[in-house]
């Protein structure tokens, strides 16, 4: 192999925003190599729900839903203030929609609006209350060929169920009604009746989700020829003068120069996997084991970033969720479980501490003002009795109707992620925590519970915290007491999908340095860039949106340039 090679574009890091500036790259007339420096190709994309949050969408109109980026603008700004530039905002309003209608046209990237998955925030201007966050279409993960050997698999589902769903079939079985049990029934005889993936031993070879994005992603490069080195880190940025001309790429143990005529794009992912730099930036305490993010997010784009002088930008911030600690290592975002009535999640000091059911970032938000109150909310406690176990799931735990705690994995227990005990007092005592506060924290939620209200943190009050609820719960679907015997705790740690602080960029996605001017042939997009939603999450799906955007925008800009 040659050491040195020429390409007009060169990408770091194979999730949605690398591939999507990939694609777009190549349908623009370039020459491109993506170069992803872990086995397997996904990233955290992979681990993901997949959903993309994109406001004024064109398939908004199909469900009657009206929307257009004025009134993106308006809610962004309101949550996001003028932390982030006007103009990097805007972009991210204006053009998200026409990303998505060029992927859509020009990809196999397929997405369908959620309508009734609001945005987070209903209180600010411009809050939408459905259609925004979008659904990833499913695919057969025989279309990728030889390259489905190289995917990333490791997503949570493969813990809650043997098949996989959509966000929509995901919500449906929730209700477990007779059409939740005649959806999984169908869905479980698709998945028996593969044969093939049956008979080699895989998963679901139906991809939903992140490894349907992904999925889909790929099958647009393999059918553009688009070249993706895996094992294939780059260890260095290449300049001539100010300029960013290309970098150095490790591959099958050889340095190898890649020359890029347009420009590089770093979407590397954040750093949630570097404890150095966690400790350095981060809120504290905090772990490299808590988050939910792809082994690959240790930070590369920002240290190869430094070394040109590029300027940082919100790395206290993270997509905070809480995690709790499979004891293989595995680190689970909790994503929905904790809406559901018959829980509440408690510090140390055995008080509540946040709405429960409100955006997972503002729960870890909560749980880190409690720690630094001296309550001892690292870790925090999912409470819950035994009519929740029965009926709900907590985490990837399914019902015990579904799994009784005798088929429980024996090492949750003893490990401490899982605790049961037939009074409240005696699982206070095992999981060292106030029992005579968790008793009184108890009654006072269960007499308020049983009015549906929440006094003291409005629990339920809002259309997201009723999402994940039971619809079947009156007056409240998030709220119930918790009164009936044994009693749970599920062990919570203040964690995330991924970091959102990295490489300060403008509105056309092009890195910036410290004193504000652009670095040229430089571009970053996704969790290895500062995020354009500042230290805020206004729906979801504004993860991979913003990546898939900014990547978009950063390949048109490079494009562009002369």
């Amino acid at each position: 192999m040659s050491g040195e090679i020429e390409v007009d574009w060169l990408v770091a890091g194979a999730g949605a925003g690398g591939m999507t500036g990939a694609v777009v790259a190549h349908q623009l007339g370039g020459s491109v190599l993506l170069a992803e420096k872990e086995p397997v190709y996904g990233g955290t994309t992979a681990k993901s729900g997949g959903v993309a949050w994109i406001p004024a969408n064109h398939r908004l109109a199909e469900f009657g839903i009206d929307d257009d980026s004025e009134q993106a603008l308006s809610y962004l700004r309101g949550l996001i203030g003028d932390s982030v530039p006007e103009a990097r905002v805007r972009a991210y309003a204006e053009r998200a929609s026409e990303m998505l209608r060029f992927m859509m046209q020009h990809s196999h990237v397929h997405y369908t609006p959620l309508p009734a998955y609001m945005d987070y925030y209903d209180s600010v201007p411009g809050y939408q209350s459905g259609g925004r966050s979008m659904d990833p279409a499913p695919m057969h993960i025989r279309h990728l060929g030889g390259a489905a050997a190289t995917m990333s698999r490791d997503h949570y589902t493969d813990l809650l169920l043997p098949f996989n769903v959509s966000v929509v079939e995901g919500r449906r079985l929730q209700e477990m009604d007779f059409g939740a049990y005649a959806l999984g029934a169908r869905l479980a005889a698709r998945y028996y009746l593969d044969l093939p993936a049956r008979l080699a031993r895989r998963g679901d070879d139906r991809l939903t989700l992140g490894p349907a994005l992904v999925g889909r992603l790929r099958r647009s490069m393999l059918d553009r020829d688009i070249p993706l080195w895996l094992d294939a880190p780059v260890s260095e940025l290449l300049c001539e003068g100010r300029r960013v001309s290309g970098a150095r790429v490790c591959r099958s143990g050889k340095d190898i120069v890649v020359r890029a005529r347009r420009g590089v794009l770093l979407t590397t992912g954040g750093f949630a996997r570097n404890a150095i730099l966690r400790r350095q930036y981060q809120p504290q305490p905090s772990s490299d084991r808590w988050t939910a993010a792809a082994p690959g997010s240790t930070g590369d784009s920002i240290t190869l970033g430094e070394k040109v002088d590029a300027a940082l930008g919100f790395m206290g911030s993270a997509w905070w969720s809480p995690t709790y600690i499979l004891p293989d290592g595995r680190s689970l975002a909790l994503i929905s479980g904790k809406s559901n009535p018959g829980s509440i999640m408690v510090n140390r000091c055995g008080r509540r501490f946040t709405n429960e059911a409100q955006p997972y970032e503002d729960v870890v938000k909560d749980q880190y003002a409690s720690e630094a109150r001296g309550e001892g909310a690292v870790p925090c406690y999912l409470i819950f009795d035994t009519t929740f176990r029965e009926k709900y799931t907590a985490g990837h735990i399914k019902p015990s109707k579904i799994t009784p705690d005798s088929k429980l994995p024996p090492n949750y227990f003893d490990s401490g992620l899982l605790t049961r005990a037939g009074t409240l007092a005696e699982l206070a005592r095992q999981i060292g925590i106030d029992a005579a506060a968790l008793e009184q924290t108890v009654a006072d939620f269960n007499d308020h519970a049983r009015l549906g209200k929440d006094p003291a943190f409005g629990r339920g009050d809002s259309l997201h915290d009723r999402y994940y609820a039971d619809p079947k719960v009156e007056p409240n679907p998030s709220l119930a007491p918790l009164d009936r015997g044994p009693f749970y705790a599920l062990r919570c740690e203040p964690g995330d999908l991924d970091t959102k602080g990295g490489l300060l960029c403008n509105e056309f996605g092009q890195v910036l340095d410290g004193n504000g001017d652009t670095i040229d042939g430089l571009y970053a997009a996704g969790n290895a860039s500062s995020a354009v939603m500042g230290d805020t999450y206004p729906g979801a799906g504004s993860t991979i949106g913003s990546a898939m955007t900014f990547a978009y925008i950063a390949a048109q800009h490079a494009f562009a340039t002369p």
